[in-house]
């Protein structure tokens, strides 16, 4: 009986709740208003007789996948009906995966996302170990299985996604009273930005890691800078050798790469060729040496690309890139990133000139890596908005980039509207670089202000930052290390 009402309960709420969304993104930051940096303490206590499961599946909506057991936590993966259009939600919905980790309502919430697919086994991100608290992981919108059907990809923006996690922490924020933190890595960090921008009365904190801040998309002359500084210039010659190499002995290694496709099944009709797809991974080589590597693992790059044999640069290449990255296969995936990319986010340009004329046809735009039965165009303004108002508005958000990290070469950046926030650079990072990397008087001045904008800073904190340290500890099955990054086959993807 009870998961008959919840359907129409389900529809119920979300008709009524989502309409105060707005008829526009301007009014977004008015919708379902919750009062910002409060405790909402009158929420906080656990019910004695009511079981944590009980209390998120009486939430309209809200569905039980699986409950996986972790000790020391309650976790569940779950599914939340979302309406497709948060401006007009009669006009139908979908189910969103979302993940709780859950310790205790007492404790502070984070809000994690990755931009991506969500994880359906437990982790933590590093806000969370820092303030021992529970974690909400959400998919984003339009990754599988999180995705509409039919799908309307004009839905797919930013402002629809930040709705997505205003209705999520709405409906929790009644279990979960305590302060909340928004945070990401990569395109996680660029979503909780955008969550802030547009809902900034929800949360208590963001914190971004490496996220980049493409603001004028045709302007990219930074990612050019970056690399020929990067590193060392030893390390730099024996990538660009590689990479060089790679394109001059494109007819065997291509007669590799079809070997490969036809013992996988790869096939190559978004992108248009196999010759398209081979390049684009060689071009990605560099760049993900950086987003992945340290300079230490420079050591394994061949030492002079000239005398390497066809495998050792097939190999190379393949390790860092991987060959499958631009496969229809390899794209699918990763469709509602790329749609992103070529409608609002942008992508970078570089020049590599280090290759004079050995590519055929430059750094790709996100239009080659999507379906052409999907229309895509491009909005100016939506990158400049979010940038004004960060410089702006920023309260209580930190960024925290890597040194050598290319995604972090062009970042966001505060102004003087901007209060009680920061930008920290891990030296030497890459695009797992976290609070843990920097130089200890930052790591503890960073990691008191997450202490205290969860409202958990203990006095000795509160009267000396130098003291803060994460206040839950570090688990190897939970928790990275700075500079560990989530591999994945599609590379040049913050």
């Amino acid at each position: 009986m009870r998961k008959a009402l919840t359907g129409v309960l389900s529809l119920a709420v979300l008709i009524g709740t989502v309409g105060a969304a707005g008829a526009s993104a301007g009014a977004a930051t008015a919708a379902e208003p919750v009062a910002k940096r409060s405790s909402g303490a009158a929420a906080g206590g656990e019910a004695s007789n009511e079981d944590i499961k009980d209390r998120i599946l009486a939430i309209p909506g809200m569905s039980l996948i699986e409950e996986k057991p972790y000790a020391g936590y309650r976790y569940f993966v779950l599914n939340y009906t979302q309406p497709v259009d948060h401006r007009r939600p009669s006009k139908g919905t979908f189910q969103q995966r979302l993940t709780l980790l859950h310790k205790d309502v007492s404790r502070p919430t984070v809000f994690f996302t990755s931009g991506y697919n969500v994880s359906t086994n437990p982790s933590r991100s590093e806000p969370t170990q820092i303030v021992d608290g529970n974690q909400v992981s959400l998919e984003y919108r339009f990754f599988t299985p999180s995705r509409p059907a039919p799908a309307d990809w004009s839905k797919l923006d930013i402002w629809q996604a930040a709705s997505d996690q205003h209705r999520v922490f709405t409906a929790l924020k009644k279990i979960y009273g305590k302060k909340w933190l928004a945070t990401g890595g990569s395109k996680g960090g660029m979503t909780a930005t955008y969550f802030e921008r547009f809902y900034p009365k929800d949360m208590d904190g963001v914190v971004a890691y490496v996220a980049p801040n493409d603001v004028n998309d045709k302007e990219d002359s930074a990612y050019d800078r970056f690399f020929r500084d990067v590193g060392t210039e030893e390390c730099r010659d024996k990538l660009a050798g590689v990479q060089r190499e790679a394109l001059i002995r494109r007819a065997p290694l291509q007669k590799k790469f079809k070997e490969a496709a036809a013992a996988n099944g790869w096939t190559f009709t978004t992108i248009g060729s196999l010759d398209r797809a081979y390049e684009a991974t060689v071009m990605d080589y560099v760049w993900a040496f950086w987003q992945y590597s340290l300079l230490a693992d420079c050591a394994d790059i061949p030492a002079v690309a000239k005398k390497a044999t066809d495998d050792d640069i097939w190999n190379s290449v393949d390790a860092i890139s991987g060959f499958s990255a631009y496969a229809d296969e390899g794209l699918e995936t990763y469709a509602p990133y790329y749609y992103q990319a070529g409608t609002q986010l942008g992508a970078p340009d570089t020049k590599q000139p280090w290759l004079g004329n050995l590519s055929r046809y430059g750094t790709q735009p996100p239009r080659n890596f999507v379906p052409r039965s999907i229309p895509m165009t491009f909005d100016r303004g939506a990158m400049r908005d979010v940038d004004r108002w960060v410089r702006h508005n920023a309260r209580q958000m930190m960024y925290v980039n890597g040194e050598n990290d290319p995604w972090s070469a062009e970042p966001f950046r505060l102004g003087h509207g901007a209060r009680d926030s920061a930008v920290y650079t891990v030296p030497g990072g890459n695009h797992g670089s976290k609070v843990s990397g920097l130089p200890a008087a930052q790591k503890a001045e960073a990691t008191a202000a997450i202490l205290r904008w969860a409202g958990v800073a203990p006095a000795a904190v509160e009267a000396d930052p130098a003291k803060a340290k994460p206040l839950a500890k570090f688990d190897t099955r939970l928790d990275r290390r700075n500079g560990e990054v989530e591999r994945d086959e599609a590379t040049l993807r913050p």
